[in-house]
């Protein structure tokens, strides 16, 4: 599983893919675990980011950067700039919600 990065895309697949339309997130600088459970296409406006799969090789980006992250994947994030993003998940909010429950389920 690898983080893809596409430096500066083209405004033209921006844009067939409907990204000013996905929803935005934001995130203060700081460093935390996550795991992403499903595929997450994500935009970035603004900041500087390093991500580090768990037991892999750091991936940066920043503003600009298309970035592709599969799903399953557990991570450390480092927000070294504050980040702003479009994102979009792959699925619906019901597979999401269960696919959620079913990792949370697999801790306790």
């Amino acid at each position: 599983m690898q983080i893809q990065v596409q430096h500066n895309p083209a405004e033209t697949q921006l844009n067939s893919l409907g990204v000013s339309k996905w929803p935005t997130w934001q995130k203060e600088v700081s460093v935390f675990d996550w795991v992403f459970h499903e595929e997450e296409q994500a935009y970035i406006l603004e900041g500087e980011c390093v991500v580090t799969p768990i037991g892999g090789i750091a991936v940066s980006f920043g503003k600009g950067d298309f970035v592709i992250f599969p799903a399953g994947l557990k991570v450390k994030w480092e927000v070294k700039q504050p980040l702003h993003k479009h994102y979009r998940l792959d699925g619906n909010a019901l597979t999401q919600a269960w696919k959620r429950l079913k990792a949370a389920l697999k801790l306790a």
